[in-house]
């Protein structure tokens, strides 16, 4: 059974800076890729970040590109989100997400509340 769970959320002022955190535990995890979404208040969840098995290739939704880096550690099996320059359209609950065949799994979330 695959279990995510995330980090690292919390209040910050725009401008500012968070890292989320993914731990992934019940796979091998260095098999597949990630990713990360995000759903804000009243809105559907969406894509922001995905990172493939080895770290070396990654995509990005327009809106976060240049702000945003995502990475992953195989050897810990942990997966990141750097967030920089945060503005308060970021403000959403966060979620880690891996797909294996047509199973998608999800952490429980972490609240990001970017202040103006």
């Amino acid at each position: 059974q695959v279990q995510l769970v995330e980090s690292g959320g919390g209040l910050v002022q725009s401008g500012g800076s968070l890292r989320l955190s993914c731990a992934a535990s019940g796979r091998t995890f260095s098999d597949y890729a990630m990713a990360w979404f995000r759903q804000a208040p009243g809105r559907e969840r969406e894509f922001v970040a995905a990172i493939n098995w080895s770290g070396g290739g990654t995509k990005y939704t327009e809106s976060v590109k240049g702000r945003f880096t995502i990475s992953r550690d195989n050897a810990k099996n942990t997966m990141s989100l750097e967030m920089s320059s945060l503005k308060p359209e970021d403000t959403a609950v966060y979620y880690c997400n891996m797909v294996i065949g047509f199973q998608a799994y999800w952490g429980q979330g972490t609240q990001v509340t970017v202040s103006s």
